[in-house]
């Protein structure tokens, strides 16, 4: 995979196809190897970047010294499409999708196309007033930055894998899946304040000039769907699609599901 160095930095990624770019961005615990079917659906008319976000692969570690942000990551992705032409499309699941947002709102019009599946973006649900949601995704914070400072990482990816994934998940999973599982958790310890104190207003949100997609289950884990209806709300001029027996892990569970919509779309933004 190439490595590109950007001052003290480090960004790992997977290059494949030719086009326009497409950046994929992946979600907390998966890295860039969850895009390897939509890589595959996509790579004949389009140039994929599967990017790693900090503390992924040979992407440098967050420092830790400071609390992460969204810009912090979306340097990221700026860093990348300084190499690319424009324009760029973004597509982020869940962590990765609240980082294609921000990422959209720096770039402004060199982002055609932006699709967001399951956007963690908790921050909005304080905003927006979504208390039981927000205490919801409060109290799965607090589960991963207790037990994750103690570094009972297990713990840790046993909640986190039944509350994503489904109750009896954790269980249900072989030896070695679990291994890896724990050993990609650390990261996420810095990433929840990227998603829970971010500043940015939906007010601000809807003035993104990317022609927008957000696709979501529609059983979906509360948060997220809170998080969902507040955008339906505020960007109508957005669109939305919703789909069943999916999840929240669809992009990596359902790739039957969720990657023909994806090339459906930029297909249509890109014709």
């Amino acid at each position: 995979m190439p490595v590109l160095s950007k001052e003290s930095l480090k960004i790992d990624y997977k290059d494949d196809g030719q086009g326009q770019p497409v950046i994929l961005i992946h979600s907390s615990v998966s890295a860039n190897r969850q895009w390897r079917a939509l890589t595959e659906t996509l790579k004949d008319r389009y140039r994929v970047l599967a990017i790693n976000l900090f503390g992924y692969g040979k992407t440098t570690p967050w420092p830790g010294d400071s609390p992460q942000s969204l810009y912090a990551q979306a340097q990221l992705i700026l860093a990348l499409c300084e190499e690319l032409g424009s324009p760029v499309h973004l597509v982020g699941h869940s962590f990765g999708g609240s980082v294609a947002l921000k990422a959209a709102m720096l770039l402004g019009p060199r982002v055609g196309n932006l699709i967001l599946l399951e956007p963690n973006s908790f921050f909005l649900l304080k905003q927006g007033g979504r208390t039981q949601a927000y205490l919801e995704s409060r109290g799965l914070r607090d589960h991963v930055t207790c037990f994750g400072s103690l570094g009972d990482w297990l713990k840790v990816a046993r909640h986190f894998a039944n509350y994503w994934l489904g109750e009896g998940s954790w269980s249900a999973m072989p030896e070695n899946r679990r291994a890896a599982f724990t050993e990609s958790l650390p990261p996420n310890l810095h990433e929840w304040d990227a998603v829970m104190e971010e500043q940015t207003t939906i007010e601000e949100w809807k003035t993104l000039t990317a022609k927008t997609l957000v696709v979501s289950d529609k059983a979906t884990r509360l948060p997220i769907r809170e998080i969902v209806d507040i955008f339906a709300q505020a960007c109508p001029h957005w669109s939305f699609r919703y789909v069943t027996d999916g999840g929240h892990m669809a992009p990596l569970t359902r790739p039957d599901l969720i990657n023909p919509i994806v090339r459906e779309f930029l297909d249509g933004g890109c014709a």
